[in-house]
C-alpha cells in the first residue's frame, strides 16, 4: 500500500478510507498479511483519482466507476470528454480577461456587472449560446455534402458540436468531445458520444461513411484523425480549408487587409493534399452563398460590418486565436475604412457575386 500511495501521490490514509468505503479495495495480501493491488485495482484506483481531481464527490465518483456498463476505454473518453470542457471553459477566461485588459488599458469603465458576465459562471455560456446563434446548416453547402455522402445509410459524424449538417434523413451517430457542446445539441438529434477523432471507439468499417464538417482545424492531431474516420468507415467526407495554393491568404480580404495573423493560426495545419493523400481523396471547392446562413468566418465576405458585432464574432474561434489586440486593431481598420469609402473602393466588385470561394474544399473519398 505504501508503495502503491507513492505512485498515485496520495497518503496511505487516504489509500485506506478508500478501502474502508468500499471505493478501491486491494483484492490481495502478500504473504506476509499486507494489502497487495492487482493491476484491475490499480485501474480503478486511477480513475478514482482522475475524477476525483476532476472535483468529483466520493459519492459521484464511486457511481462513476462502479457502473457496469462503462469499461475502461469508455472511462477515458469520458475523462477526456471533462478535461476538454474545462480547457474550453479556461481559453474563453483567458479571452474574457484579454478583452478586460484591452478596455482597462484604454481608460475605459469596466462595471461590477460586467465583471461578473466575464469571469462568472455566465461566461462560457454566452460564448457558447452565440455559438448556436450565428453557427447554422447553410442549404447549399449541405447540399453539397449531402450529394457527397452518397447512398450511405449510416454515417458517423466526428466532432459534430451542435449537430449542423447532420442529414436528417439517414441513421447518424455523432462524436463530440466537448460537454458543452454536446449540451447544446437540440432535442432529437443523433445520439452523440463522448470521444476525440483521434481515438474513435468503433470496430472497423462500422459506417458507411464518417463526416467532418468545419472541426478538422480543432483536432490535435489531424492527421490522426483522418486516418480512424478512413478505419472506422467505408467511405470519408470531410469539409476543410485549403492552405496549399500559393496566396491563399488573400483570397479573402478581411485577412489580406486586416489580419496578417490569420495565417499563423494555420501554420500549422496539414496540407490539403496531405489530407486528401490520407484517406485518398478528391477535392472540390465548397463556394460560400453571400447570404450564407453559416456565421463560419467567411461567411460574411458580402456583408462586411457583421465582423463589427461582438456576437457575430464570438461564434468564430480565428478571433480567440488572434488576440484581443490583433482583433480591435483590425475592427478599428475595417470601421475606418467602412466609413471612410475605402473597403467599397478595394471590394465594390464583390456586390456583383452571388458566391466566392475562399478556400473551404470537400475531401471525398
Amino acid at each position: 500500500m505504501g508503495r502503491v500511495a507513492e505512485l498515485a501521490g496520495v497518503s496511505v490514509r487516504t489509500l485506506h478510507h478508500y478501502d474502508e468505503i468500499g471505493l478501491v479495495r486491494p483484492s490481495a495480501r502478500t504473504a506476509a498479511g499486507y494489502r497487495a493491488y492487482s493491476a484491475g485495482d490499480m485501474e480503478r484506483l486511477s480513475e478514482v483519482l482522475a475524477y476525483r481531481r476532476l472535483g468529483f464527490g466520493l459519492r459521484e465518483v464511486a457511481e462513476l466507476v462502479g457502473d457496469p456498463s462503462t469499461d475502461a476505454v469508455a472511462h477515458l473518453h469520458r475523462l477526456r470528454g471533462l478535461l476538454v470542457e474545462r480547457r474550453d471553459r479556461a481559453d474563453a477566461m483567458v479571452a474574457a480577461i484579454d478583452r478586460e485588459l484591452v478596455a482597462r488599458a484604454k481608460g475605459l469603465k469596466v462595471t461590477p456587472e460586467e465583471q461578473l458576465d466575464m469571469l462568472g459562471a455566465r461566461l462560457y455560456d454566452a460564448i457558447g449560446g452565440a455559438y448556436t446563434a450565428t453557427r447554422r446548416t447553410e442549404p447549399r453547402i449541405a447540399a453539397q455534402i449531402r450529394d457527397a455522402l452518397g447512398d450511405a445509410r449510416t454515417v458517423l459524424n466526428v466532432g459534430a458540436g451542435t449537430g449542423s449538417y447532420e442529414p436528417a434523413d439517414l441513421d447518424v451517430t455523432a462524436v463530440e468531445p466537448s460537454a458543452v457542446m454536446r449540451g447544446q445539441r437540440p432535442a432529437g438529434s443523433a445520439p452523440c458520444v463522448a470521444a476525440a477523432a483521434e481515438s474513435l471507439p468503433f470496430e472497423d468499417h462500422s459506417f458507411d461513411v464518417a463526416m467532418a464538417v468545419s472541426t478538422v482545424h480543432h483536432w490535435g492531431d489531424p492527421m490522426a484523425g483522418l486516418r480512424e474516420m478512413r478505419r472506422v468507415a467505408r467511405r470519408v467526407v470531410v469539409l476543410t480549408f485549403d492552405t496549399d495554393e500559393p496566396g491563399w491568404q488573400d483570397r479573402f480580404w478581411l485577412t489580406r487587409d486586416y489580419l496578417p495573423e490569420f495565417a499563423a493560426v494555420l501554420s500549422g495545419f496539414p496540407s490539403l493534399a496531405g489530407m486528401a493523400g490520407a484517406i485518398g481523396a478528391r477535392a472540390e471547392p465548397v463556394p460560400i452563398p453571400w447570404d450564407c446562413a453559416d456565421g463560419l468566418f467567411e461567411a460574411y465576405w458580402r456583408r462586411p460590418g457583421a465582423y463589427l458585432e461582438d456576437h457575430v464574432r464570438r461564434a468564430m474561434s480565428v478571433w480567440t486565436r488572434v488576440g484581443p489586440e490583433a482583433e480591435q486593431r483590425a475592427l478599428r481598420c475595417l470601421g475606418d475604412d467602412l466609413d471612410s469609402g475605402r473597403w467599397a473602393e478595394r471590394n465594390g466588385h464583390l456586390a456583383d457575386l452571388d458566391a466566392a470561394d475562399l478556400g473551404l474544399r470537400l475531401l471525398t473519398a
